[in-house]
């Protein structure tokens, strides 16, 4: 796919981005061939819409949520919206909103590209705070008969839309982060739960990985963002009318309603 194609492409997926807009699947000329290719045009996305990267979301961790999304290893993709819980959106003006319970992670220092792989250890050290959230993610494309491979969601972000967080978790390097169980109700009613344990091992070990495969592509992370690091509940399509609140037990709560 030569350049001209790939800035086709980000021209068309920053279109359908600032204007709130879907469309059903994308011609087979402009679908990237490789993930490689998809992250590139990613970033030239990033310099058609021209807004500041605020952070990142990382999805499919482990094997299961891999095969729910097509994919045969982790994804990640560039967040242009961080907001405070509580928040209300409209539904109707959102990309197939699919609301995630996930650990939100905040650097303190940058971490730029370099040859040498970056620990647990060093990444941990550079979070400045840790805190429960949702991640609110969106597609670009309408989940119909002509849904496009995965190569054309990397390029959208990986279906990235807004990160909802809480208060910051006191002491979170010395807690049970990963045996902590989270749920998700919607309306009062509980609809999924589980733990960093089981979908992600620890929110530092997507974390580091996101740095190296940033450190490794020439991009790099910066002071100042915040990080998805991976759903621990599954996900689920929101209704308008729906409250959806994401319980971390002493961690806190994220909640956001969908008129």
């Amino acid at each position: 796919m030569d350049i001209q194609a790939q800035r086709e492409v980000a021209r068309l997926l920053a279109s359908l981005r600032r204007d709130g807009r879907q469309q059903s699947g994308l011609a087979t000329g402009l679908v990237p061939p490789d993930k490689a290719t998809a992250y590139k045009i990613a970033g030239l996305v990033a310099e058609e819409l021209g807004w500041p990267v605020r952070g990142w979301k990382i999805a499919a961790m482990k094997e299961e949520m891999q095969k729910a999304l097509r994919t045969d290893s982790p994804i990640y993709g560039r967040v242009y919206f961080i907001k405070p819980t509580p928040l209300t959106v409209e539904r109707a003006k959102l990309a197939s909103p699919i609301p995630e319970v996930e650990y939100q992670a905040k650097l303190g220092i940058d971490l730029p590209p370099r040859e040498k792989p970056y620990s647990v250890e060093e990444v941990t050290e550079a979070v400045v705070s840790l805190h429960p959230g949702l991640e609110l993610a969106e597609c670009r494309f309408i989940h119909d008969a002509a849904f496009p491979p995965l190569p054309a969601i990397l390029a959208d972000g990986a279906g990235s839309g807004t990160i909802i967080y809480g208060p910051p978790i006191e002491d979170w390097r010395k807690r049970d982060i990963a045996g902590q169980e989270a749920t998700l109700a919607s309306n009062g009613k509980l609809r999924r739960k589980g733990t960093a344990a089981a979908a992600l091992d620890h929110p530092m070990v997507p974390l580091t990985w996101l740095a190296n495969e940033l450190s490794r592509t020439g991009v790099g992370m910066k002071a100042g963002e915040m990080v998805s690091t991976g759903t621990l509940t599954g996900m689920l399509a929101p209704k308008a009318g729906e409250t959806y609140i994401a319980d971390f037990g002493p961690f806190g709560s994220v909640e956001v309603a969908f008129t």
